[in-house]
């Protein structure tokens, strides 16, 4: 597992606990990592991503909102909104990271930790969203 991998999973539950909980990033931080261990980068990036929903939440949601047009956000799964937090801020944040790794890293979090549903639904959102803003993979080369 490579360490961004291991930092969106931290990063996932992270958001989650902090939802659950209502504490603050830098609190739900503090206790994660007294619990766990992660590789400086994938430690870097989980901190990175959790700060960043929490600074953009609104935002996010929004984007969350538009996409998503027969879910409302507060009846969605909270893994599934959690998942969807952590992509679309990649999506607007990070255009370092292509659009298809932050697709695909989301639908394996949504598998791995939702429902049986949760991949499709977490690519279909989170597509629109990549759409939305533009973000498109780069073409092939030689295309």
């Amino acid at each position: 597992m490579g360490a961004r991998h291991s930092g969106r999973e931290a990063a996932l539950q992270m958001l989650f606990q902090m939802e659950a909980s209502g504490a603050t990033a830098d609190q739900t931080m503090g206790l994660f990592w007294r619990n766990f261990e992660a590789e400086p980068e994938g430690r870097a990036y989980a901190e990175d991503a959790v700060k960043g929903v929490e600074t953009h939440l609104a935002a996010t949601d929004e984007h969350i909102r538009a996409a998503s047009t027969h879910w409302r956000i507060e009846r969605m799964a909270r893994v599934d909104r959690n998942v969807l937090r952590l992509g679309v801020w990649e999506l607007v944040h990070r255009p370092d990271v292509p659009r298809a790794v932050i697709l695909d890293e989301a639908v394996e979090l949504a598998k791995a930790f939702g429902t049986e549903d949760s991949g499709s639904f977490v690519n279909g959102v989170l597509a629109q969203v990549a759409d939305t803003l533009g973000r498109k993979d780069d073409a092939p080369k030689g295309a």
